[in-house]
Protein backbone atom coordinates (compact mmCIF):
# COMPACT_ATOMS: atom_id res chain seq x y z
CA UNK A 1 0.00 0.00 0.00
CA UNK A 2 0.94 3.26 -0.73
CA UNK A 3 -0.32 6.37 1.17
CA UNK A 4 -0.24 10.55 0.27
CA UNK A 5 -0.13 12.73 2.44
CA UNK A 6 -1.77 16.39 1.56
CA UNK A 7 -0.10 19.48 4.07
CA UNK A 8 -2.52 19.59 7.31
CA UNK A 9 -2.92 20.72 10.43
CA UNK A 10 -4.29 18.55 13.56
CA UNK A 11 -6.32 18.65 15.83
CA UNK A 12 -8.33 16.32 18.40
CA UNK A 13 -7.22 13.70 20.74
CA UNK A 14 -5.14 10.83 19.74
CA UNK A 15 -4.62 7.83 22.42
CA UNK A 16 -1.35 6.15 22.74
CA UNK A 17 -1.33 2.22 21.32
CA UNK A 18 0.02 0.13 24.02
CA UNK A 19 3.63 -0.93 24.18
CA UNK A 20 4.89 -3.08 21.90
CA UNK A 21 7.98 -3.50 24.05
CA UNK A 22 5.85 -4.49 26.99
CA UNK A 23 4.23 -6.82 25.03
CA UNK A 24 6.73 -8.70 23.53
CA UNK A 25 7.82 -9.08 27.03
CA UNK A 26 4.49 -9.62 28.67
CA UNK A 27 3.29 -12.55 26.06
CA UNK A 28 6.68 -14.36 27.02
CA UNK A 29 6.57 -13.72 30.48
CA UNK A 30 2.82 -15.24 30.20
CA UNK A 31 4.36 -18.15 28.21
CA UNK A 32 6.88 -19.07 30.48
CA UNK A 33 4.23 -19.04 33.87
CA UNK A 34 1.37 -21.86 33.71
CA UNK A 35 -1.26 -19.65 32.58
CA UNK A 36 -1.41 -15.45 32.84
CA UNK A 37 -3.89 -12.85 31.00
CA UNK A 38 -2.69 -9.66 29.33
CA UNK A 39 -4.79 -6.55 29.11
CA UNK A 40 -4.00 -3.83 26.55
CA UNK A 41 -1.72 -5.86 24.60
CA UNK A 42 -0.25 -4.64 21.12
CA UNK A 43 -1.71 -7.20 18.67
CA UNK A 44 0.64 -5.93 15.63
CA UNK A 45 2.53 -7.70 13.47
CA UNK A 46 5.93 -8.15 15.48
CA UNK A 47 3.87 -9.46 18.70
CA UNK A 48 2.08 -11.91 16.51
CA UNK A 49 5.34 -13.34 15.67
CA UNK A 50 5.97 -13.66 19.48
CA UNK A 51 2.72 -15.01 20.19
CA UNK A 52 2.91 -17.72 17.13
CA UNK A 53 6.33 -18.90 19.19
CA UNK A 54 4.75 -18.93 22.46
CA UNK A 55 1.66 -21.85 20.32
CA UNK A 56 4.85 -23.59 19.16
CA UNK A 57 6.78 -23.88 22.62
CA UNK A 58 3.56 -26.18 23.64
CA UNK A 59 1.54 -22.27 24.80
CA UNK A 60 -2.01 -21.66 23.63
CA UNK A 61 -2.52 -17.77 23.18
CA UNK A 62 -6.14 -16.88 22.45
CA UNK A 63 -7.17 -12.95 21.77
CA UNK A 64 -10.78 -12.29 23.02
CA UNK A 65 -13.09 -9.78 20.95
CA UNK A 66 -12.12 -7.20 23.14
CA UNK A 67 -8.17 -7.43 22.60
CA UNK A 68 -7.42 -9.51 26.12
CA UNK A 69 -5.06 -12.54 25.83
CA UNK A 70 -5.87 -15.62 27.55
CA UNK A 71 -2.54 -17.46 27.49
CA UNK A 72 -1.54 -20.76 28.69
CA UNK A 73 1.84 -20.81 28.99
CA UNK A 74 4.58 -24.08 29.03
CA UNK A 75 5.34 -23.67 32.18
CA UNK A 76 9.06 -22.08 32.59
CA UNK A 77 10.02 -25.93 29.94
CA UNK A 78 9.12 -25.40 26.53
CA UNK A 79 8.20 -28.14 24.34
CA UNK A 80 10.40 -28.68 21.00
CA UNK A 81 8.58 -27.09 18.15
CA UNK A 82 6.98 -29.08 15.65
CA UNK A 83 7.80 -26.33 13.05
CA UNK A 84 10.24 -23.54 12.10
CA UNK A 85 10.06 -20.54 13.76
CA UNK A 86 9.69 -18.07 12.17
CA UNK A 87 9.79 -14.07 13.24
CA UNK A 88 9.34 -12.16 10.45
CA UNK A 89 10.41 -8.85 10.46
CA UNK A 90 10.59 -9.08 14.38
CA UNK A 91 14.33 -8.80 15.87
CA UNK A 92 12.92 -8.84 19.67
CA UNK A 93 10.87 -11.71 18.64
CA UNK A 94 13.87 -13.48 17.06
CA UNK A 95 16.24 -12.57 20.27
CA UNK A 96 13.99 -13.20 23.30
CA UNK A 97 13.02 -16.25 21.15
CA UNK A 98 16.44 -17.66 20.45
CA UNK A 99 17.08 -17.98 24.69
CA UNK A 100 13.85 -19.58 25.13
CA UNK A 101 14.39 -21.89 22.79
CA UNK A 102 17.60 -22.98 24.37
CA UNK A 103 15.76 -24.28 27.02
CA UNK A 104 14.07 -27.34 25.19
CA UNK A 105 15.64 -30.07 25.05
CA UNK A 106 16.03 -30.56 21.51
CA UNK A 107 16.61 -28.39 18.49
CA UNK A 108 14.90 -25.58 17.45
CA UNK A 109 14.98 -23.28 14.16
CA UNK A 110 14.79 -20.22 13.91
CA UNK A 111 14.20 -17.55 10.97
CA UNK A 112 12.54 -14.24 9.42
CA UNK A 113 12.10 -12.10 6.21
CA UNK A 114 15.39 -10.70 4.75
CA UNK A 115 16.03 -7.69 6.73
CA UNK A 116 15.22 -9.71 10.00
CA UNK A 117 18.11 -12.38 8.09
CA UNK A 118 21.04 -9.10 7.97
CA UNK A 119 20.61 -7.94 11.84
CA UNK A 120 23.28 -9.38 13.90
CA UNK A 121 22.93 -12.69 16.68
CA UNK A 122 26.05 -13.49 17.00
CA UNK A 123 26.72 -12.28 20.15
CA UNK A 124 23.85 -14.33 21.81
CA UNK A 125 24.44 -17.23 20.39
CA UNK A 126 27.78 -17.05 21.76
CA UNK A 127 26.44 -16.83 25.12
CA UNK A 128 24.30 -19.67 24.95
CA UNK A 129 27.10 -21.55 23.87
CA UNK A 130 29.07 -20.71 26.67
CA UNK A 131 26.07 -21.31 28.81
CA UNK A 132 25.67 -25.20 27.99
CA UNK A 133 23.76 -24.61 24.73
CA UNK A 134 23.97 -25.44 21.11
CA UNK A 135 23.70 -22.18 19.37
CA UNK A 136 24.44 -21.57 15.44
CA UNK A 137 24.24 -19.75 12.64
CA UNK A 138 23.72 -21.97 9.59
CA UNK A 139 25.31 -19.31 7.47
CA UNK A 140 28.44 -19.09 9.88
CA UNK A 141 28.12 -15.14 9.72
CA UNK A 142 25.68 -14.69 13.11
CA UNK A 143 22.67 -13.80 11.29
CA UNK A 144 19.48 -16.06 10.79
CA UNK A 145 18.25 -18.91 10.41
CA UNK A 146 19.48 -19.76 13.68
CA UNK A 147 20.05 -23.40 15.08
CA UNK A 148 19.58 -23.76 18.72
CA UNK A 149 19.59 -27.29 20.94
CA UNK A 150 19.12 -26.98 24.57
CA UNK A 151 18.93 -27.51 27.50
CA UNK A 152 21.29 -24.83 29.20
CA UNK A 153 21.10 -25.27 32.92
CA UNK A 154 22.54 -21.52 33.33
CA UNK A 155 25.66 -20.36 34.67
CA UNK A 156 27.65 -16.99 33.77
CA UNK A 157 28.40 -15.16 30.76
CA UNK A 158 29.60 -11.93 29.04
CA UNK A 159 28.50 -10.54 26.43
CA UNK A 160 29.34 -6.66 24.45
CA UNK A 161 26.45 -4.12 25.72
CA UNK A 162 26.40 -1.77 22.90
CA UNK A 163 25.05 -4.00 19.93
CA UNK A 164 21.72 -4.93 21.44
CA UNK A 165 19.89 -4.94 24.54
CA UNK A 166 17.45 -7.32 23.66
CA UNK A 167 20.42 -10.11 24.30
CA UNK A 168 20.37 -9.29 27.60
CA UNK A 169 16.40 -9.14 28.06
CA UNK A 170 16.58 -12.52 26.24
CA UNK A 171 19.00 -13.96 28.60
CA UNK A 172 17.02 -12.36 32.06
CA UNK A 173 13.89 -13.71 31.10
CA UNK A 174 15.05 -17.15 30.14
CA UNK A 175 17.22 -17.46 33.14
CA UNK A 176 14.90 -17.21 35.83
CA UNK A 177 14.03 -20.71 34.94
CA UNK A 178 17.17 -22.59 34.49
CA UNK A 179 18.85 -24.40 37.64
CA UNK A 180 21.28 -22.25 38.22
CA UNK A 181 20.40 -18.64 37.52
CA UNK A 182 22.21 -16.29 35.05
CA UNK A 183 24.69 -13.76 35.52
CA UNK A 184 25.77 -11.28 32.48
CA UNK A 185 28.81 -9.61 32.83
CA UNK A 186 28.36 -6.44 30.71
CA UNK A 187 32.15 -6.34 28.41
CA UNK A 188 31.23 -3.00 27.09
CA UNK A 189 28.39 0.21 27.82
CA UNK A 190 24.99 -0.78 27.89
CA UNK A 191 23.06 0.97 25.01
CA UNK A 192 19.41 1.24 25.29
CA UNK A 193 19.54 0.70 28.69
CA UNK A 194 15.91 1.50 29.20
CA UNK A 195 14.66 -1.50 27.77
CA UNK A 196 16.52 -3.99 29.97
CA UNK A 197 14.66 -1.59 32.88
CA UNK A 198 11.26 -2.47 31.07
CA UNK A 199 12.37 -6.14 31.38
CA UNK A 200 13.04 -5.48 34.71
CA UNK A 201 10.17 -4.13 35.61
CA UNK A 202 7.65 -6.76 33.92
CA UNK A 203 9.78 -9.36 35.57
CA UNK A 204 8.81 -8.12 39.06
CA UNK A 205 5.40 -7.62 38.01
CA UNK A 206 5.36 -11.78 36.71
CA UNK A 207 6.88 -12.48 40.30
CA UNK A 208 10.12 -13.00 39.00
CA UNK A 209 13.47 -11.02 40.79
CA UNK A 210 16.47 -9.89 38.60
CA UNK A 211 18.49 -7.21 39.39
CA UNK A 212 21.64 -4.28 38.70
CA UNK A 213 25.52 -6.11 39.56
CA UNK A 214 28.28 -3.73 39.48
CA UNK A 215 29.37 -5.81 36.27
CA UNK A 216 26.34 -6.24 34.87
CA UNK A 217 22.56 -8.07 35.40
CA UNK A 218 21.87 -10.97 37.55
CA UNK A 219 18.83 -13.32 37.78
CA UNK A 220 17.93 -16.72 40.33
CA UNK A 221 17.19 -19.79 38.73
CA UNK A 222 14.50 -21.85 39.79
CA UNK A 223 11.47 -19.07 40.13
CA UNK A 224 7.98 -19.06 38.82
CA UNK A 225 6.03 -16.53 36.34
CA UNK A 226 2.82 -15.46 38.07
CA UNK A 227 1.88 -12.19 37.90
CA UNK A 228 -0.69 -10.55 40.48
CA UNK A 229 -4.21 -11.49 40.71
CA UNK A 230 -3.02 -13.50 37.24
CA UNK A 231 -3.21 -10.75 34.98
CA UNK A 232 -1.01 -7.90 33.33
CA UNK A 233 -1.95 -4.79 31.55
CA UNK A 234 0.44 -3.36 29.02
CA UNK A 235 1.20 0.72 29.27
CA UNK A 236 0.96 3.16 26.48
CA UNK A 237 3.97 3.42 23.82
CA UNK A 238 6.09 6.08 24.11
CA UNK A 239 7.77 5.16 20.81
CA UNK A 240 4.11 5.41 18.99
CA UNK A 241 3.28 8.38 21.50
CA UNK A 242 6.19 10.16 19.52
CA UNK A 243 4.27 10.51 16.24
CA UNK A 244 0.84 11.95 17.34
CA UNK A 245 3.25 14.37 19.88
CA UNK A 246 5.36 14.90 17.26
CA UNK A 247 2.49 15.60 14.66
CA UNK A 248 1.24 18.55 17.13
CA UNK A 249 4.26 20.22 17.62
CA UNK A 250 4.65 20.78 13.52
CA UNK A 251 0.90 21.19 12.79
CA UNK A 252 -1.31 21.64 15.61
CA UNK A 253 -3.93 23.72 15.49
CA UNK A 254 -2.96 26.96 17.24
CA UNK A 255 -6.31 27.04 19.22
CA UNK A 256 -6.71 23.84 20.16
CA UNK A 257 -3.66 21.51 19.38
CA UNK A 258 -3.67 18.02 20.30
CA UNK A 259 -4.01 15.80 23.26
CA UNK A 260 -2.64 12.38 23.60
CA UNK A 261 -4.26 9.36 26.07
CA UNK A 262 -2.65 6.96 27.75
CA UNK A 263 0.43 8.48 28.58
CA UNK A 264 0.90 7.34 31.98
CA UNK A 265 5.14 7.21 33.03
CA UNK A 266 6.63 3.40 33.02
CA UNK A 267 10.30 2.78 31.72
CA UNK A 268 10.29 3.40 28.65
CA UNK A 269 13.45 5.49 27.72
CA UNK A 270 11.16 6.59 25.05
CA UNK A 271 9.40 8.98 27.24
CA UNK A 272 11.96 11.25 26.88
CA UNK A 273 10.73 12.76 23.38
CA UNK A 274 8.39 14.46 25.56
CA UNK A 275 11.20 16.51 26.57
CA UNK A 276 12.81 16.70 23.65
CA UNK A 277 10.19 18.38 21.56
CA UNK A 278 9.57 20.63 24.85
CA UNK A 279 13.58 21.62 24.26
CA UNK A 280 12.69 22.34 20.86
CA UNK A 281 10.34 25.09 21.45
CA UNK A 282 6.45 23.40 21.44
CA UNK A 283 4.10 23.95 23.64
CA UNK A 284 3.70 20.87 25.46
CA UNK A 285 2.10 20.08 28.64
CA UNK A 286 1.86 16.32 30.66
CA UNK A 287 -0.47 15.37 33.23
CA UNK A 288 1.24 12.36 34.42
CA UNK A 289 -1.61 11.72 36.89
CA UNK A 290 -3.98 11.77 34.41
CA UNK A 291 -1.79 10.25 31.88
CA UNK A 292 -2.72 12.61 28.86
CA UNK A 293 0.18 15.32 26.80
CA UNK A 294 -1.27 18.39 25.35
CA UNK A 295 0.73 19.96 22.53
CA UNK A 296 0.63 22.30 20.05
CA UNK A 297 2.61 24.08 17.23
CA UNK A 298 5.04 26.57 17.73
CA UNK A 299 8.25 27.86 16.30
CA UNK A 300 10.98 25.05 16.53
CA UNK A 301 14.80 25.40 17.27
CA UNK A 302 17.31 22.90 16.40
CA UNK A 303 19.34 21.22 19.47
CA UNK A 304 21.54 18.13 20.26
CA UNK A 305 20.20 14.99 21.24
CA UNK A 306 21.63 11.84 22.42
CA UNK A 307 19.58 8.56 21.44
CA UNK A 308 22.01 6.47 22.83
CA UNK A 309 19.26 5.03 25.09
CA UNK A 310 16.50 5.72 22.67
CA UNK A 311 17.22 4.63 19.10
CA UNK A 312 13.62 4.09 18.09
CA UNK A 313 13.27 8.47 18.31
CA UNK A 314 15.70 8.64 15.86
CA UNK A 315 13.59 8.94 12.94
CA UNK A 316 11.08 10.99 14.72
CA UNK A 317 13.65 13.58 16.03
CA UNK A 318 15.19 13.87 12.18
CA UNK A 319 11.49 15.17 11.26
CA UNK A 320 11.34 17.55 13.64
CA UNK A 321 14.78 18.41 12.78
CA UNK A 322 14.23 19.09 8.89
CA UNK A 323 10.49 21.79 10.41
CA UNK A 324 12.95 23.32 12.98
CA UNK A 325 15.48 26.58 12.41
CA UNK A 326 18.79 25.42 12.90
CA UNK A 327 20.68 22.62 12.76
CA UNK A 328 19.87 19.41 15.28
CA UNK A 329 22.35 17.17 15.83
CA UNK A 330 21.70 13.39 16.87
CA UNK A 331 24.68 11.56 18.39
CA UNK A 332 25.31 7.96 19.74
CA UNK A 333 23.23 6.80 16.59
CA UNK A 334 25.35 4.07 15.35
CA UNK A 335 23.22 0.82 16.25
CA UNK A 336 20.22 2.98 14.78
CA UNK A 337 22.02 1.46 11.59
CA UNK A 338 21.19 -2.10 12.77
CA UNK A 339 17.23 -1.95 13.02
CA UNK A 340 14.87 -3.18 9.85
CA UNK A 341 16.96 -0.56 8.51
CA UNK A 342 19.24 1.30 8.62
CA UNK A 343 17.39 4.30 9.83
CA UNK A 344 20.10 6.79 9.74
CA UNK A 345 20.97 6.31 6.10
CA UNK A 346 17.07 5.93 5.55
CA UNK A 347 16.11 9.26 6.86
CA UNK A 348 18.97 11.15 5.46
CA UNK A 349 17.96 9.39 1.96
CA UNK A 350 14.34 10.39 2.09
CA UNK A 351 15.01 13.82 3.75
CA UNK A 352 17.38 14.70 0.81
CA UNK A 353 14.78 13.77 -1.87
CA UNK A 354 12.17 16.28 -0.08
CA UNK A 355 14.60 19.05 0.09
CA UNK A 356 16.28 18.60 3.15
CA UNK A 357 20.04 19.03 3.91
CA UNK A 358 21.31 16.75 6.20
CA UNK A 359 25.32 15.60 7.06
CA UNK A 360 26.05 11.88 8.18
CA UNK A 361 28.46 10.06 9.97
CA UNK A 362 28.67 6.60 10.84
CA UNK A 363 27.22 7.91 14.69
CA UNK A 364 25.35 10.42 14.22
CA UNK A 365 23.15 12.82 11.64
CA UNK A 366 22.69 16.52 11.16
CA UNK A 367 19.51 17.85 9.90
CA UNK A 368 19.94 21.64 8.86
CA UNK A 369 16.36 22.36 9.31
CA UNK A 370 17.16 25.96 8.57
CA UNK A 371 18.61 25.86 5.29
CA UNK A 372 15.98 23.68 4.06
CA UNK A 373 12.35 23.67 2.63
CA UNK A 374 10.39 20.41 2.72
CA UNK A 375 9.14 19.58 -0.95
CA UNK A 376 6.41 16.68 -0.86
CA UNK A 377 7.46 14.08 -3.50
CA UNK A 378 7.24 10.16 -3.41
CA UNK A 379 9.41 8.33 -0.97
CA UNK A 380 10.44 4.96 -0.09
CA UNK A 381 9.08 3.58 3.71
CA UNK A 382 12.27 1.12 3.30
CA UNK A 383 10.05 -2.17 4.60
CA UNK A 384 10.34 -0.16 8.11
CA UNK A 385 7.28 1.30 9.89
CA UNK A 386 9.39 4.14 11.97
CA UNK A 387 10.70 5.43 8.69
CA UNK A 388 7.01 4.99 7.12
CA UNK A 389 5.81 7.05 10.21
CA UNK A 390 8.21 9.68 10.25
CA UNK A 391 8.30 10.55 6.88
CA UNK A 392 4.14 10.59 7.08
CA UNK A 393 5.35 13.40 9.98
CA UNK A 394 6.87 15.18 7.36
CA UNK A 395 4.35 14.59 4.84
CA UNK A 396 2.19 17.64 7.11
CA UNK A 397 3.84 20.56 6.71
CA UNK A 398 5.90 19.98 2.92
CA UNK A 399 5.01 22.02 0.13
CA UNK A 400 2.57 19.77 -1.93
CA UNK A 401 1.78 16.07 -1.78
CA UNK A 402 4.40 13.51 0.10
CA UNK A 403 3.61 9.67 -1.19
CA UNK A 404 4.99 6.98 1.16
CA UNK A 405 5.44 3.73 -0.98
CA UNK A 406 4.97 0.66 1.21
CA UNK A 407 3.36 2.18 3.98
CA UNK A 408 1.30 -0.92 5.20
CA UNK A 409 4.57 -2.23 7.13
CA UNK A 410 3.28 0.28 9.82
CA UNK A 411 1.06 -2.32 11.09
CA UNK A 412 4.78 -3.69 12.57
CA UNK A 413 3.95 -1.67 15.92
CA UNK A 414 0.85 1.17 15.06
CA UNK A 415 -1.82 -0.40 13.03
CA UNK A 416 -4.15 2.08 13.35
CA UNK A 417 -1.72 4.76 12.35
CA UNK A 418 -3.28 6.33 9.22
CA UNK A 419 -6.41 6.24 10.93
CA UNK A 420 -5.53 8.13 13.68
CA UNK A 421 -3.70 10.96 11.17
CA UNK A 422 -7.53 11.22 9.51
CA UNK A 423 -9.37 11.45 12.73
CA UNK A 424 -6.79 14.30 13.66
CA UNK A 425 -7.94 16.29 10.41
CA UNK A 426 -5.29 14.90 7.90
CA UNK A 427 -5.94 14.78 4.58
CA UNK A 428 -4.59 11.40 2.81
CA UNK A 429 -5.04 8.90 0.28
CA UNK A 430 -4.58 5.52 0.27
CA UNK A 431 -3.53 3.29 -2.85
CA UNK A 432 -3.17 -0.65 -2.82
Amino acid sequence: MNVTITPSSVEGTARAPPSKSYTHRAILAAGYASEATVRDALWSADTQATARAVDLFGGDVDRRDDGTLEIDGFDGRPDVPADIIDCANSGTTMRLVTAAAALADGTSVLTGDESLRSRPQGPLLKALVDLGADADSTRGNGQAPLVVTGPLSGGKVSIPGDVSSQYITALLLAGAVTDEGIAIDLETDLKSAPYVDITLEVLADFGVEARHTDAGFEVDGGQSYAPVDGEYTVPGDFSSISYPLAAGAIAGDAGAGVRIDGAQPSAQGDSAIVEIVERMGADVNWDRDAGTIDVSQAPLSGIEVDVEDTPDLLPTIATLGAVADGDTHITNAEHVRYKETDRVSAMAEALGKMGVKTTEEQDSLTVHGGESTLEGTTVQGRNDHRIIMALALAGLVADGETTIEGADHVDVSFPGFFGMLEELGVALERQE
